[in-house]
């Protein structure tokens, strides 16, 4: 008779070489790969005019939404809303059409130098042919939110040619290290080796090294709802991150089996897998793999850098991340370096000091 731990050993022993067999590239011919160059954002400066959009989910209650402009004004920055924010249709902020509206209007308003997600949810994949693209690469703005955002990261990444910010969306808490992560790349304009562990909580390195590549993921689920459209990137040579949220463990496992089946794994120059809130069954009497084993058994075979448990994710105190920017993976170091700055044009209006909007009110992880 097999025993479970037979079991999972051979399951373990074909992921593996499936794995190897449906890699079509190598690690070195992905890092010949060069992106298309990519045009910085506006650069934020304390003052700016931002913009709020629900390209997803509705906020409810006029309270909620006062409570996101104090946040936003928290940041030094002022907020101005789009037209259709707080708007219900069904569990959507709008119509399609109305929420892409207000996607374009933010893009087309040069007032507006950068917008937040006011939230997630989902419906952001089905505004995607609503958007006007060519607007939105002519005025080149960070695009700020994760969760259901990851649409509109990747279709920006595959289609309008600057980076986005993969971080909180404007209704979520900015404590310190999820504040002066923006404020390090989309205010001062730097180019940080930004740290990917948890406090507390070191990273597993699935496959240790060092990778460069463009920097490419989000959610898990929206992600791989993606494979076989035109506004999936190119991830040839990319970085791949991923998160996920109470997603089984077999649900996990099926979704990197897309990835891996469509190719995509196999293209890549390195992984970073970042929080999987609540994705352990609750079933009293599993026997399956566990989340940690899934992602062994898919990235550690590709035989590039990987790390899993970074500091990303449905959880509190989450990094912003440059999605579509050039990036080295340093799994040694745990960190994740940005090799250019993402935003440009003009210095910021005030240096450090009172005027600096590094400040601590921006955390308001109390009241959510």
């Amino acid at each position: 008779m097999i025993g479970r731990r037979e079991v999972l050993g051979i399951g373990a022993g074909l992921a593996t070489a499936l794995a190897l067999a449906l890699r079509p590239l190598s690690a070195a011919a992905s890092a010949l790969h060069r992106a298309p160059a990519l045009h910085p954002a506006l650069r934020l400066r304390a003052g700016d005019t931002v913009g709020l959009i629900e390209p997803a989910g509705f906020t409810e209650g006029p309270e909620r939404i006062e409570m996101v402009k104090q946040t936003i004004e928290g940041m030094g920055l002022v907020p101005r809303l789009g037209a259709h924010v707080g708007t219900q249709f069904g569990y959507l902020a709008g119509t399609d059409a109305e929420r892409a509206a207000d996607v374009n209007a933010m893009y087309a308003d040069p007032d507006v130098r950068a917008i937040f997600a006011v939230r997630g949810g989902w419906g952001c994949e089905r505004i995607l042919p609503l958007l006007d693209w060519d607007t939105i690469r002519a005025h080149p703005k960070l695009l700020i939110g994760f969760s259901d955002i990851t649409a509109l990261h990747l279709a920006f990444a595959a289609r309008a040619h600057f980076a986005t910010i993969h971080g909180p969306v404007a209704s979520s808490s900015w404590p310190k290290v999820s504040w002066e992560s923006l404020w390090r790349m989309g205010f001062s304009g730097q180019t940080p080796a930004l740290d990917l562990a948890r406090e507390g909580e070191p990273l597993t390195v699935l496959h240790p090294g060092t990778a460069r590549g463009r920097l490419l993921g989000g959610n898990l689920a929206v992600l791989t709802a993606l494979v076989g459209t035109p506004w999936l990137p190119d991830f040839t040579g990319a970085i791949l991150f991923l998160e996920e949220v109470r997603e089984a463990e077999y649900r996990v496992d099926r979704m990197l089996s897309q990835l891996q089946l469509s190719g995509v794994l196999g293209k890549l120059s390195g992984v970073v897998f970042g929080q999987c809130s609540h994705c352990a069954t609750e079933e009293a009497d599993y026997v399956g793999f566990t989340v940690a084993q899934v992602l062994e058994q898919y990235f550690a075979p590709l035989g590039v850098p990987a790390v899993s448990g970074a500091n990303i994710g449905h959880v509190y105190g989450q990094i912003c991340l440059p999605s579509g920017a050039q990036v080295e993976l340093d799994t040694a170091a745990g960190t994740l370096r940005l090799l250019e700055p993402i935003v440009g044009e003009q210095a910021p209006k005030e240096g450090p000091g009172a005027g600096d909007p590094r400040r601590d009110k921006v955390d308001r992880s109390g009241r959510r």
